[in-house]
């Protein structure tokens, strides 16, 4: 008795026995279409958010957060560098690196990216370490001629540890027999498993000084690698280290570097956000059929009202309640679900693979074998506030409908 008329009335009309079941029906199927819509939303867009994390983890596991480099592709005067990057309280790790690409030959042929790394410094910029499969990085010392491979790599020149490889300088030699290339004989030390085709089968790792000798870099190298703090603000602060570093450098992080896949993966979720939310689209215009059937069915309790002094604003409010508590339940309910189903997605999927003897992500054609998902509440939010608005707009029109029924003509033949 202490409510307001409008909501009274309205929660009357959401939990009152209707002479038509038909309308409780598409109310229950509006309700369950907003909760379905919902939860398909914050379990799918968590998904999506899993697949990116492990996809950055990974490539950030063997790319550094941010590089510095010289312009014409040489690197004199690194040593200082790195000491003036080292004493920045943003940077966490600096190492350099040689990078070349060129030819590898054993049993087969193969092009790949040779990479000459310092193995003391190169853990504090990647996870090199974590990655290793046989072998180890200290195995590669300036003048020992060691090479550690990717697992894909190995594969395609069909070597493994303990075999040699040959790898060919992108540079000629003239000798009194003619020209020919300057090439080295390797040993394979280790292999590296990075969980990324783009890796596993085009990097060979080999010293700095070995790679400095084989390119005839003298005692240069091609830049440095650098490890932040924040990798998610590396652009922001890979542009104050090259304010502060002497002479003219080029520092680049890494969303610039692989700006093209990380586009697209936030392409492919903004995709998946639209055509999802037209589920709780749908539930929404249930939600206007609903109440256009129930302003029919009332036709003569709106014109008893209003000729008890009821306003139209105030019947307006009366279906505007009575839909939108339709949104707030099937948006709380949504909002339950998928939560519980984005933080147990990985032991529901095992549990259907279980079930159905199947395996959805085959570790033989996929390199993420799992199910990740990583919840965040801005999207919850962000999908419980769209749900609410749709809910709200789409009772605007049935209520505005009822608020212009004539008490005269409604009540004519009752």
């Amino acid at each position: 008795m202490y409510q307001p008329l409008p909501l009274f009335v309205g929660l009357r009309y959401l939990r009152a026995k209707r002479r038509n079941h038909f309308i409780s029906f598409i109310s229950l199927i509006s309700m369950a279409g907003i909760a379905l819509g919902v939860m398909t939303l914050i379990t799918v867009l968590s998904v999506m958010n899993g697949f990116e994390r492990e996809l950055r983890e990974r490539i950030l596991g063997m790319v550094s957060h941010a590089t510095i480099q010289g312009y014409d592709g040489r690197f004199p005067d690194w040593r200082e560098v790195v000491d003036t990057a080292r004493a920045q309280p943003r940077v966490l790790g600096a190492a350099p690196y040689v990078e070349q690409e060129t030819m590898l030959r054993a049993r087969r042929t193969a092009g790949a990216m040779i990479r000459g790394i310092d193995p003391a410094a190169e853990p504090e910029v990647s996870e090199i370490l974590d990655m290793m499969r046989s072998g180890s990085l200290d195995s590669l010392q300036p003048g020992a001629w060691q090479v550690v491979l990717g697992v894909g790599l190995a594969n395609r020149l069909g070597v493994g540890p303990g075999d040699s490889v040959t790898i060919f300088a992108p540079e000629i030699r003239a000798t009194p027999g003619g020209v020919i290339p300057q090439v080295r004989r390797f040993e394979v030390s280790g292999l590296f498993e990075a969980g990324v085709h783009e890796y596993d089968t085009a990097l060979a790792l080999i010293h700095y000084q070995d790679a400095q000798r084989l390119f005839r870099l003298g005692e240069d190298i091609s830049g440095i690698r650098l490890k932040l703090d924040d990798m998610m603000r590396a652009r922001w602060i890979a542009r104050d280290i090259s304010a502060e570093l002497p002479g003219l450098y080029q520092v680049r992080d890494w969303t610039q570097q692989h700006a093209n896949f990380f586009r697209a993966v936030q392409t492919e979720k903004t995709v998946m956000f639209i055509i999802l939310s037209l589920i709780i689209a749908v539930a929404a215009f249930n939600i206007i059929s609903t109440l256009v059937m129930v302003v029919t069915d009332k036709q003569a309790d709106i014109a008893i009202l209003k000729t008890m002094g009821l306003t139209p604003r105030r019947v307006m409010a009366v279906f505007m309640i009575q839909g939108s508590l339709i949104g707030v339940i099937g948006t709380l309910i949504g909002v339950v679900a998928g939560i519980a189903l984005a933080l147990n997605v990985e032991s529901v999927v095992a549990a259907i693979e279980n079930l159905m003897s199947i395996e959805f992500l085959s570790a033989e054609v996929y390199y993420i074998s799992d199910l990740p998902s990583e919840l965040r509440a801005g999207d919850v939010f962000r999908f419980a506030g769209l749900a609410l608005v749709l809910s709200l707009l789409s009772t605007l029109y049935p209520a505005w409908r009822a608020a212009r029924t004539e008490a005269v003509e409604a009540l004519r033949y009752e």
